[in-house]
């Protein structure tokens, strides 16, 4: 399956703003993150078990858990503070 991947704010500076991916079915947004965190290197810094990363899949907010489909739109983040 194909997915398209965003990043924003921090994320998009250190990896820029997206890539389209293909993997194998089924897959989750956990194992997307690992996927890209074992590329090493930027992905590996950015996306670090230890920083504090959210996901949205066609703009709503999900857990790692959630298992992706043909064609969505996974896009990660830091988490953001306002004031």
């Amino acid at each position: 399956m194909k997915i398209q991947l965003r990043y924003f704010a921090a994320l998009r500076e250190a990896l820029g703003p997206g890539e389209t991916l293909e993997l194998a079915a089924p897959a989750t947004v956990a194992q997307v993150r690992d996927l890209l965190i074992a590329r090493g290197g930027a992905h590996a810094s950015a996306l670090a078990r230890g920083r504090a990363v959210r996901a949205a899949l066609d703009q709503a907010m999900v857990t790692e858990a959630v298992e992706l489909s043909d064609g969505v739109e996974l896009a990660f983040f830091p988490p953001v503070t306002g004031g």
